[in-house]
């Protein structure tokens, strides 16, 4: 969520930022400052009136032990008077901030200024790319014709049992995701992150805290009985360790990992790239959380980006990193890169990571905030990245790496998956 300070005292530079999502954000704003005033202007006259009744208090004390009775009853009449003014003010005030908040999480965070306007994906900047893509011979096979042949992953069966986008994974191919898995928590944790195991489901206060709710695209698996969502990703529960909290600024930056499921209803996905393992429902992906001091930050996202690019050259997979355009950023995010491998058999770019910085959008609905040197509290900036995602990744060692005679694991990967080839 912006920040009110700063829509105050730089709207013209909101409303130019968030230009660059094809948002026009002018009466949006007008709207929310305009409220503001109005809830200001309540908040100033509540406090008068509330000062008002509580001087008139005690001097209607005094007036009764001096034996002033009859001035007394009078000043009781205009407390009374008081005390039903404060009341109206202070439903008039709940009903503004009311109002305010359902203006202000509305609006999406605002691009930093490196991101480059624009609507769609096609709009986003390449950053650099890295390695040699294969020219397989004609015969290469896309990954789900692969995962059929070698017996690794039961596309079917996991209709069966539950519907489309939930895949069975079988012998060496559950193998391998168990050991890309444990690779990448290693990585991350060589790195300096800390390893978490946060619950699959969290409560309403969590998805809004980092901007999953109010879930306008309908992407969230909600349970009604319990009033519980599954998660989209890791980053919701870890951010949300820090909810409502005031961290010391030594403890910063903190950096966590950890792996889990994720659940994602891909709502107006359907029939759009999702054969095989391209687009489902539930996969497994390893997160990347930091929590840090605002001047930290972009020094801090390079680092991630960094990290992932790291892990994307031991697994020996060509891939290209891009800055998103305004337009083609998530609802919270300040600026992201979005990393993307090559898939060889469907020869098109398949996106397996985004990391992001979210500056202090979600601390500011999360009330996370440090302790400065000046002894002042200041919001936090959040970041996450994906560390990574399994499914495409998968998909694009099934694909690069097929050869005449079966699959070969890269070098990293043979002491979590106990063979070199499938």
């Amino acid at each position: 969520m912006l920040e009110l300070s700063y829509l105050r005292n730089h709207a013209d530079d909101a409303v130019k930022r968030l230009k660059k999502r094809k948002i026009q954000a002018e009466e949006a704003i007008s709207d929310i400052l305009k409220l503001d005033e109005q809830r200001r202007q309540v908040q100033t006259e509540l406090d008068q009136t509330l000062a008002e009744s509580n001087s008139i208090s005690k001097e209607i004390g005094q007036l009764f032990k001096a034996g002033k009775t009859s001035e007394a009853t009078r000043l009781k009449e205009r407390s009374t008077q008081l005390k039903e003014r404060s009341k109206e003010l202070q439903q008039e005030e709940e009903q503004l901030k009311h109002s305010l908040e359902l203006l202000l999480v509305s609006l999406p965070n605002a691009p930093h200024e490196l991101v480059k306007e624009g609507a769609g994906e096609d709009e986003n900047e390449e950053v650099r790319s890295y390695g040699d893509i294969r020219d397989l011979p004609n015969h290469a096979k896309p990954h789900w014709e692969l995962a059929d042949e070698y017996d690794l992953i039961k596309f079917d069966l996991g209709v069966k049992i539950t519907g489309a986008g939930f895949p069975v994974y079988k012998g060496k191919g559950a193998r391998l995701q168990r050991a890309l898995i444990n690779f990448f928590l290693e990585e991350n944790i060589k790195a300096g992150y800390e390893e978490y195991q946060p619950p699959h489901f969290v409560n309403e206060a969590s998805g809004f805290g980092t901007g999953q709710l109010p879930d306008k695209e309908g992407q969230m698996y909600h349970m009604k009985d319990d009033d519980l969502y599954a998660i989209p990703t890791a980053e919701v529960p870890i951010t949300n360790f820090f909810r409502d909290e005031i961290l010391e600024a030594a403890s910063m930056p903190i950096k966590c990992t950890a792996y889990t499921p994720c659940f994602r209803r891909e709502a107006g996905s359907y029939g759009k790239d999702v054969r095989g393992l391209n687009r489902l429902h539930q996969f497994d992906k390893v997160e990347i959380v930091t929590v840090c001091k605002p001047e930290e930050s972009y020094n801090i996202l390079d680092d991630m980006a960094a990290h992932v690019e790291g892990l994307l050259q031991k697994l020996e997979l060509p891939y290209r990193i891009l800055r998103l355009c305004g337009g083609d950023m998530g609802f919270t995010a300040a600026m992201t890169y979005d990393f993307e491998v090559w898939s060889a058999a469907q020869k098109r770019w398949l996106e397996v990571s985004s990391v992001s910085n979210f500056e202090t959008f979600q601390s500011n609905r999360l009330k996370l905030r440090y302790r400065g040197e000046d002894k002042k509290t200041h919001l936090c900036h959040t970041l996450n990245g994906s560390s990574l995602a399994l499914p495409r990744i998968v998909a694009a060692l099934l694909e690069n790496h097929q050869t005449e005679t079966g699959i070969y694991i890269p070098e990293v990967l043979i002491p979590y998956t106990g063979f070199k080839e499938i």
